[in-house]
């Protein structure tokens, strides 16, 4: 058995912790936002809104690296206007793996939250503007707390589906050590390179964080 540098197989896995946490955070707003627009009204073309919202939900996590790559490059708006705000390129960065895990983890936030949002009854809703309640108060006081079992599952789904992220990361934030290397590079860069040890404990600690997360879940589910 080959020995384990320490500080190398830490360094991805608080890495894939802090964009995770950040990428869940920002998507979970974001995402619960929508789903609170878009439960809540009907419009013309909105069924293909939604079905933007959920394409990166199937299409490949390359295919979406490669879009976010042209989005967030040197030769885009977006990205000149990034690198001017940062002063440097967001790309091979682990801003961009945060990036990266917000996009694809964004499907499956909206889709849970406006599934909850949905299962709350109109008629409360109703009677607490009908008390004089404005739609910020609504959402606090009503809306959230009767769907916080749907909020607590985006939120960890959210974070899981970041943690896991491997293709687009590795398209738009590449694999740096102690920079961007993130869990699943990590792991497939150790397989590579025929270090089965370290790929194996890095595997175990993400089985091992998957599965409380998956605990979690199944538990607020039940109560």
């Amino acid at each position: 058995m080959e020995p384990i540098n320490w500080n190398e197989f830490f360094s991805p896995i608080l890495l894939s912790l802090k964009v995770a946490v950040v990428s869940s955070v920002f998507v979970l707003l974001f995402g619960g936002l929508l789903a609170w627009a878009m439960s809540r009204r009907s419009f013309r073309g909105k069924t293909l809104v939604e079905t933007i919202f959920l394409l990166p939900l199937v299409l490949p996590p390359t295919v979406v690296g490669f879009i976010l790559l042209v989005i967030f490059g040197k030769k885009s708006w977006i990205g000149q206007l990034m690198e001017t705000f940062f002063a440097q390129s967001i790309i091979f960065t682990w801003g961009a793996a945060v990036i990266a895990s917000i996009v694809v983890a964004f499907p499956l936030v909206y889709q849970t939250m406006k599934t909850g949002l949905a299962s709350v009854d109109s008629y409360l809703e109703d009677a607490g503007r009908s008390m004089g309640a404005n739609e910020w108060q609504v959402a606090r006081y009503i809306t959230l707390p009767l769907a916080w079992r749907s909020v607590t599952a985006a939120y960890i789904l959210g974070f899981a589906r970041g943690l896991g992220e491997f293709g687009a990361t590795l398209m738009i934030a590449g694999n740096i050590p102690h920079k961007t290397q993130t869990l699943p590079t990590a792991i497939y860069i150790a397989v590579e390179s025929g270090n089965q040890t370290l790929a194996w404990y890095w595997a175990g600690a993400i089985i091992f964080i998957s599965m409380v997360l998956l605990l979690i879940v199944n538990r607020k589910a039940k109560n």
